[in-house]
C-alpha cells in the first residue's frame, strides 16, 4: 500500500529537520573541535556557551552527540522507506525515543544556558527548536501506524 500524501509530506520534513540539526550540529562540532569562535551576530553567548564546563559530556563535545543523533533519525527515515511491515511499526518508536531524549537533553542545555551560564547561544536554541518539532513529527508518526 502506497504512503498517503500526508505522510510522505512528514517523511519529508522529519527528513529536512534532520538534515537542518545535523548541519547546525556539525557546524558547533567543528568550531569547538578546530577553535574557531562561533559566528552569533552582536551576541558574544554562543563562546560563552561552548567554552563553559557544560558543552562537554565525557570530555566529547555535546554537539557530537546531537549531530549522532539526528545522522541516526536520517538513516531511520531512509530505512523507513524501504522496511517491511514487521520493521514499520519500531521505527515511528525508535525515531520517537531519540527525539524525546534529544528534547530532554536540550531544555537542560537551555536551562544550563539561562540559569547557570547566563549566556544564549542562538545555534544552540535554534538545535532544541530542531529537535522539537521533528519531535512533535515522530508522535504524529506514531499515532498513524498504530491506527
Amino acid at each position: 500500500m502506497p504512503a498517503s500524501p500526508v505522510n510522505q509530506w512528514r517523511w519529508w520534513l522529519m527528513f529536512l529537520l534532520a538534515l537542518v540539526g545535523a548541519g547546525i550540529s556539525a557546524y558547533l562540532s567543528y568550531a569547538y573541535l578546530w577553535e574557531q569562535p562561533i559566528i552569533c551576530g552582536e551576541s558574544q553567548g554562543c563562546d560563552l556557551v561552548a567554552l563553559s564546563a557544560y558543552s562537554r559530556m565525557f570530555g566529547i563535545p555535546v554537539a557530537v552527540f546531537g549531530f549522532a543523533a539526528y545522522v541516526v533519525l536520517m538513516i531511520l527515515l531512509l530505512i523507513r522507506r524501504r522496511a517491511s511491515e514487521n520493521l514499520e511499526a519500531y521505527l515511528p518508536l525508535a525515531m520517537f525515543g531519540i527525539a524525546i531524549v534529544g528534547v530532554l537533553f536540550s531544555a537542560y542545555l537551555t536551562y544550563l544556558e539561562l540559569f547557570v551560564i547566563l549566556a544564549v547561544c542562538k545555534w544552540c536554541v535554534a538545535q532544541a527548536v530542531t529537535m522539537t518539532l521533528f519531535w512533535i513529527l515522530s508522535l504524529l508518526e506514531i499515532r498513524s501506524v498504530t491506527l
